[in-house]
């Protein structure tokens, strides 16, 4: 008689000792760790190997002055050399060609670009022309994490000179220590390309666009916010007030106020703000959170005016200034994803009293 069927099965899991989630643990991130340097050295060894291949066109066509015919012909040896391989085709070839002009060989080891994939690589040629601006783009995009879109869009709206441009009191209010991330963290101006306001230059209508768009405000707003609410209700004495929008800041440990004005900045903007501050410390803030930090939005400023009117308050406040830019400007591939401004006319006539207060 034949022995039957039968199929192998793991041991339940509540079989397992106590120790064994430990062991879980401690193997998966093992894993993880393995597959994410195998990745990135993997990334290392192709860029290498790009700037090599790069090296050899643009020295072998300075020499001979021949044209794209040898690129096209060197595209299709290679591809009956190697079938099963990918990007030797002739746009690919002479981006590595770029590529090579573009960094030394001794720049392209050095993290962070041996860190960033390819067409992070080829954004960085293509829209900017100073090495110290690529490399500064490069850190932030290794850094914060970004997709090639992001870092796209980043550029175009020249993130570099707008962090840390806030006027601030971070220095007078803040710990050295977390003083220096603070003012990283702001910039000025805001740029809300993805807002088309009216004539009447109303916060509440900014307000709304900005939540109904918010991934794009977090994207503004930069790494670490979390949207907490709209119109946050504060309830000090009989009084109520509302607080236009709130944030958390992971990397600052600390609730951030932001307040919009649709007005040039206004010195006694900054008591109503400092009253939320404190309102949201005392009735939000854990024991473990950092103090509050506020954030003015204002359409314009005069600097000098800011400065002098920030002196004497005792809490971390920011001032800047926020504009719309034109969409057509941004990239390709990310204004694909922005809506129109039929869109947004539609998105205004919707009623956002739903969100006018947090539960």
């Amino acid at each position: 008689m034949s022995t039957p069927a039968s199929f192998e099965t793991a041991p339940t899991a509540s079989s397992m000792p106590d120790w064994y989630p430990d062991l879980l643990a401690s193997v998966t991130g093992k894993v993880r760790a393995g597959r994410s340097k195998a990745i990135a050295a993997a990334n290392q060894e192709m860029l290498h190997s790009y700037l090599a291949i790069g090296r050899d066109i643009l020295e072998r066509q300075s020499l001979e002055g021949w044209g794209a015919r040898i690129v096209d012909r060197l595209s299709v040896d290679l591809k009956r050399q190697f079938p099963e391989a990918t990007g030797f085709s002739p746009r690919n070839l002479k981006y590595m060609r770029a590529f090579a002009e573009t960094w030394p060989t001794e720049a392209i080891v050095q993290a962070p670009l041996a860190q960033l994939p390819w067409y992070h690589h080829l954004a960085l040629i293509h829209k900017l022309n100073d090495p110290e601006t690529r490399l500064w783009y490069a850190a932030a995009a290794v850094e914060n994490g970004w997709s090639r879109n992001v870092m796209a869009h980043h550029i175009e709206t020249k993130l570099h000179e707008r962090s840390g441009r806030a006027i601030t009191n971070f220095k007078a209010t803040l710990p050295p220590s977390d003083s220096d991330l603070a003012q990283q963290s702001f910039k000025d101006p805001y740029v809300f390309d993805f807002v088309s306001m009216t004539g009447k230059r109303n916060e509440r209508e900014l307000e709304g666009q900005l939540v109904v768009h918010v991934e794009k405000f977090l994207l503004e707003l930069g790494q670490g916010f979390a949207f907490v609410g709209r119109q946050v209700r504060l309830t000090i004495g009989a009084d109520e007030f509302f607080a236009d929008l709130l944030f958390y800041n992971f990397k600052l440990r600390c609730f951030v106020v932001v307040e919009l004005k649709a007005t040039a900045f206004k010195p006694e903007y900054l008591g109503q703000i400092n009253m939320y501050m404190s309102a949201v410390d005392d009735l939000l803030g854990h024991a473990d959170d950092e103090p509050t930090i506020g954030l003015l939005l204002c359409k314009t400023k005069n600097n000098v005016v800011a400065e002098y009117s920030l002196r004497g308050f005792s809490k971390p406040i920011g001032i800047a200034e926020w504009e719309s830019a034109i969409v057509a400007s941004l990239p390709e591939e990310f204004a694909a994803t922005l809506p129109s401004i039929s869109e947004i006319e539609a998105e205004l006539s919707q009623d956002f009293s739903q969100g006018d207060s947090v539960n």
